[in-house]
């Protein structure tokens, strides 16, 4: 998409501090952290919601969770703890139409969320 600010990390158009990439799966720095620990791990493929996935997205969620697992590695909160995000939909705080989870950690995590 070519308007998907996502899509132009990917395509390497804006930068983003990198902590993972592979084939299918990109992790980045979140601009606007809202815990010390906060990236965005995101498809290359450009799938605009959760309600957007397709049964031969099935193995790349799979991928998407075990990047968010080797992220919190990478970032030494795997020990201490982490929280998965996924938003879908503007009313559930989902920003850019990329689906991308956010791994969170580095401070006691409340609940409810918010």
């Amino acid at each position: 998409m070519e308007d998907c600010i996502f899509c132009k990390i990917i395509a390497g158009e804006v930068p983003a501090k990198k902590i993972h990439e592979d084939e299918e799966i990109i992790a980045f720095e979140d601009i606007n952290p809202q815990a010390p620990v906060h990236v965005l791990v995101i498809p290359k493929k450009h799938i605009a919601t959760l309600n957007d996935l397709g049964k031969e997205d099935l193995d790349l969620m799979g991928r998407m969770a075990m990047a968010a697992v080797h992220v919190a590695k990478l970032k030494g909160i795997e020990d201490s703890g982490y929280r998965l995000v996924t938003n879908c939909l503007a009313g559930a705080g989902q920003a850019v139409f990329h689906i991308h989870t956010h791994v969170l950690g580095g401070r006691q995590m409340n609940w409810p969320p918010g």
